[in-house]
C-alpha cells in the first residue's frame, strides 16, 4: 500500500526469512521506524516490495495485533542491514548445476543471471519473462537444462534450454498471482516430474513437470501462507511445511497435513494459528527423523520426526534466521545465516562458530552448497553481492559482480 511516496508494510512473508504471527523477540540496535516511514527505494534494493509483503492482516483477521508485530519484525531486516540500502547485487536465491561446477544461476532484485565460467561473467536470462521478481529457482536434477522460476505475482516460468527461453506455467495456479509469491520448489527424488511448491496461497503439486498444478492444503485449516518445504529424501511421501502458523507434516505426499507444533509454541496456544514464523525446514539426510526448523525467533530441532521440538542454538548472536543448509557430506553439520553472517555447527547444533572471514557484509540473504564438491559454498548478500568458499566456510572470496557482460 503506497502512502505519499512511501510503502506501508502490513506484514511480510519473507522469501529469505519467513513470516509469522510470531512470538516477538525484541531487536538489538536502533529504534524501528513506523511502518509508513520505510523508504520504497530501500525496500527495492533489498528485494522487498509492498506486493511481496503479503498481508497477513487481511488473510488472518483474528490475529491483527500479531500481524502488526510481524511487520516490525520484518522491518528489522531492512533497518539493521548495515550495508543494504544504496548498494547493488542483492542475491535473492542461488541455484547450482548438479554436474557442472562452472554453471550457476542467481536471481537478484531485478533479473535472473547465469554464469558458465564459475562466475567470471554473467548473462541476463530474463528476456521473455514478465517483469515480476523471481523469488525461487530450481534446476531439474535429471535434466538440469530445465529450470523453474517462481515469481512474485506471476506464478511459475519454465525453461527447457538453460534459461534462454521461458514459458509460463499457470494451469492450476491462477490464484497464485498479483500479490502472491512462489517461495520454493522441492523435487521428488524418485520422480523429477513431481514437484511441490510452497507459495503464499498454500502448497501446490505437479506430477507432470509443471503443466498442471493442484492445491494440497487439506488439514491446514489455520494457515494459508507456506514459506518453506522439507522433503524426506528416503521417504518422499513425508514432507514438512513451514508456514505462518508453525510446522505441518504430511505422510501421504501432501494429501493431508497435520499440525506439528509441539515445542515450537507454549501449550496454551498450540490449538491456535499462532506460532513461530518458520523460514526454513530441512530433513537430516543421514537421520531422516531429525528435522531442523529455522524461525524468526530461533532454531529448533526434532529427533522424533516432528512429534516434538527443542530449541537449540540460543547462543547465536542473531535468532532471526533467514537461511539454513545441512551439509550433505558430513553428518550433524549445518549452517545458518542471517543479519550476523554465517555460523556453523558440527555437532547437530550444540556448539557453533562464526564463519565470516572475507565477507564485506554480514547481512546474508541466501546460502547454497555445491552438489559436486561439498567444501564449496556460496552465500548471497543484501549489500555486497555473491561470495564463494572453497574450504567449507572457513574463508570467503568475493565473486565478480552479477551483471551483464558488456
Amino acid at each position: 500500500m503506497r502512502t505519499g511516496g512511501k510503502v506501508l508494510i502490513r506484514s511480510h512473508l519473507i522469501e529469505a526469512s519467513g513470516s509469522s504471527e510470531a512470538r516477538y523477540v525484541p531487536p538489538r540496535g536502533p529504534r524501528i521506524p513506523a511502518a509508513s516511514q520505510v523508504d520504497e527505494a530501500c525496500l527495492g534494493t533489498l528485494g522487498w516490495a509492498g506486493e511481496e509483503v503479503a498481508c497477513l492482516s487481511i488473510l488472518m483477521g483474528p490475529c491483527m495485533a500479531l500481524c502488526r508485530s510481524l511487520c516490525v519484525t520484518a522491518l528489522l531486516l531492512i533497518v539493521l542491514a548495515a550495508s543494504g540500502c544504496g548498494r547493488s547485487d542483492a542475491i535473492v536465491v542461488i541455484a547450482l548445476h548438479p554436474a557442472n561446477p562452472n554453471i550457476l544461476y542467481v536471481a537478484t532484485n531485478d533479473y535472473i543471471y547465469k554464469t558458465r565460467d564459475g562466475g567470471e561473467s554473467w548473462e541476463n536470462l530474463s528476456k521473455g519473462m514478465s517483469h515480476s521478481r523471481v523469488i525461487a529457482l530450481a534446476l531439474d536434477p535429471v535434466y538440469p537444462a530445465t529450470v523453474y522460476a517462481g515469481t512474485k505475482g506471476d506464478a511459475v516460468f519454465k525453461s527447457y534450454d538453460g534459461g534462454q527461453r521461458w514459458v509460463s506455467l499457470r494451469a492450476g495456479l491462477e490464484d497464485v498471482t498479483i500479490t502472491s509469491v512462489v517461495n520454493q520448489f522441492v523435487f521428488d527424488p524418485q520422480d523429477n516430474n513431481r514437484i511441490v511448491a510452497a507459495t503464499t496461497m498454500g502448497v501446490f503439486e505437479t506430477q507432470n513437470g509443471g503443466e498442471q498444478w493442484q492445491k494440497r492444503m487439506e488439514g491446514m485449516k489455520e494457515v494459508l501462507m507456506v514459506v518453506t518445504l522439507g522433503l524426506d529424501p528416503t521417504r518422499p511421501s513425508i514432507m514438512y511445511a513451514g508456514t505462518s502458523g508453525g510446522v505441518y507434516k504430511t505422510e501421504d505426499g501432501g494429501q493431508h497435513w497435520e499440525k506439528a507444533n509441539n515445542g515450537l509454541v507454549p501449550p496454551d496456544v498450540l490449538k491456535s494459528s499462532r506460532a513461530l514464523g518458520v523460514t526454513v525446514v530441512q530433513v537430516d539426510p543421514f537421520a531422516p527423523d531429525t528435522i531442523y526448523a529455522a524461525t524468526l525467533a530461533g532454531l529448533y530441532k526434532s529427533a522424533d520426526a516432528a512429534q516434538s521440538w527443542t530449541r537449540i542454538a540460543q547462543a547465536l548472536p542473531d535468532q532471526m534466521i533467514s537461511a539454513m543448509a545441512l551439509d550433505r557430506a558430513r553428518p550433524d553439520t549445518l549452517y545458518v545465516a542471517g543479519r550476523e553472517g554465517v555460523h556453523g555447527s558440527t555437532d547437530g547444533g550444540v556448539t557453533w562458530r562464526a564463519l565470516n572471514k572475507g565477507l564485506a557484509t554480514l547481512n546474508i540473504r541466501s546460502l547454497a552448497q555445491s552438489q559436486i564438491d561439498p567444501k564449496v559454498w556460496y552465500v548471497g548478500t543484501n549489500g555486497s553481492g555473491l561470495y564463494r568458499s572453497k574450504d567449507g566456510g572457513d574463508t570467503w572470496e568475493s565473486m565478480p559482480p552479477v551483471r551483464d557482460a558488456k
